[in-house]
């Protein structure tokens, strides 16, 4: 396809005055990056990581297969920028190109951007002089969902602070309800040493990923005054409106659920119960459950047309 003077002229004015043509060759900071048609937004997500005021950084993008202009322009910010590592993948899901991501990186700690979100200018150093300052194995930052006209802060981070109890860690990344993947920074051996990775072909894939992280965590220190934006793109693989992809949705999101809940019983946790649970069987009638069995922690719930007849104890 190729990238037409004008646009490259119009992708130098975005980037101007941030690239750097060094070789960065210990990064603090690995960003991974997977990417499938975001042609619109990539150019903006690049220039929110190469302007960067923590410059030890490589960010490495994983082109998923794109079929638009995605690994052009890339291609062409990386021989403006070297700390850009350009990796391309038959198409196979972001969980795949996350792990093709985390493999080649050579940071200290990793972190994980989506092609057509972005983040704070210091977001990086932030998170990564937090990390160091109390030998953190996890950095959390907040973040915000922008779209639909609507933005909408999730966490409500007021002051640094570290914690180490499972609990403290599940609660202050908010686990329970939004497990996000991508506003946090990693010690990579955290992620190697305990053989952490991405669920792949599946969505939801950022459930068992991020509490396995959270459970083997020495630490996790929240950081103030720092966001990572969240783009709600209409187009994205998680908005596909196709019959088959929505039913494959929910069903991977529940296997996401069931596969986090299997995890924290065979570690033999103690945990708010209300926290994780998992449909472990339900019957429906079209669109109306008949049946339904909930799991949790410690206990099963039992539904009939979505009202709860009994609860038995143990959750196994």
């Amino acid at each position: 396809m190729g990238l037409s003077n004008i646009q490259k002229e119009q992708i130098k004015d975005a980037v101007k005055g941030f690239c750097i043509r060094d070789n960065v060759n210990n990064p603090k900071v690995s960003i991974v990056v997977p990417a499938y048609n975001t042609e619109k937004y990539i150019t903006k997500c690049l220039k929110s990581l190469i302007s960067q005021t923590l410059k030890e950084i490589e960010i490495v993008v994983v082109n998923d297969g794109s079929t638009d202009g995605t690994q052009e322009i890339v291609s062409f910010i990386a021989s403006l920028d070297s700390r850009i590592k350009l990796i391309y993948q038959t198409h196979a899901m972001q969980g795949a190109a996350r792990n093709r991501g985390m493999q080649a990186s050579a940071g200290e700690y990793v972190g994980f951007v989506d092609s057509d979100d972005w983040v704070d200018e210091d977001y990086y150093e932030k998170l990564y002089n937090a990390a160091i300052k109390y030998d953190s194995d996890i950095a959390l930052a907040a973040n915000i969902r922008i779209g639909n006209g609507k933005t909408k802060k999730r966490l409500n981070i007021q002051e640094e602070k570290f914690v180490q109890s499972l609990q403290d860690k599940c609660d202050i990344s908010n686990q329970a309800k939004n497990p996000c993947p991508t506003n946090k920074i990693y010690r990579k051996t955290l992620l190697t040493n305990n053989n952490i990775v991405w669920p792949e072909g599946v969505y939801c894939e950022d459930k068992l990923f991020t509490i396995q992280a959270v459970y083997y965590a020495n630490g996790i220190v929240a950081v103030p005054d720092i966001y990572y934006y969240y783009y709600r793109n209409p187009s994205s693989t998680v908005k596909k409106r196709i019959k088959t992809e929505v039913k494959k949705r929910e069903i991977d999101k529940n296997n996401a659920k069931k596969a986090v809940l299997d995890f924290l019983k065979q570690k033999n946790v103690s945990l708010k119960n209300q926290d994780f649970s998992a449909i472990k069987k339900e019957i429906k009638l079209g669109k109306i459950s008949v049946f339904k069995i909930k799991e949790s922690l410690d206990n099963m719930k039992y539904y009939l047309f979505g009202i709860r007849v009994f609860v038995k104890a143990g959750g196994k």
